[in-house]
């Protein structure tokens, strides 16, 4: 696996307008839990391609797996505003806004993720985090 991280990344560095190069090296770097090293080729990618929904979810991902809460939330409304109905980026943007203590936000992204998918499995915890937060109690 490191040998094929080691490639891709030289592969990104050499060709850096090479959009395919980039998100390679980034989804590599996240499977390996580098996760600002991802950030950094996924950022490269989206000057290549601003629009591309799938790089502005892999940063809202990325981001929030390094705990980079108010960059995630950035990049989950960037993709959300493609496609405001994708599950994965509406949860990542509940998680996100949750992790960050902003009960207010979650709140209504949480309401928004329940009216589109009301079974969806993230639900309980995020109501129940979102609950702590207003008591004022955190884990």
């Amino acid at each position: 696996m490191l040998a094929s991280v080691q490639t891709a990344m030289k592969q990104a560095r050499e060709n850096p307008n090479d959009f395919d190069a980039q998100v390679t090296a980034a989804k590599l770097e996240y499977q390996i839990g580098r996760y600002d090293q991802a950030i950094e080729y996924l950022l490269a990618a989206n000057k290549i391609k601003p629009t591309n929904f799938d790089t502005l979810a892999m940063l809202g991902v990325a981001n929030l797996d390094g705990g980079h809460f108010d960059a995630a939330e950035k990049w989950y409304k960037a993709a959300l505003q493609k496609k405001p109905d994708d599950m994965p980026a509406l949860d990542g943007l509940c998680a996100a806004l949750l992790s960050k203590g902003d009960a207010k936000g979650a709140e209504e992204q949480i309401n928004k993720l329940a009216k589109i998918d009301p079974a969806n499995q993230d639900l309980p915890q995020f109501r129940e985090k979102l609950s702590q937060l207003k008591s004022g109690k955190t884990q």
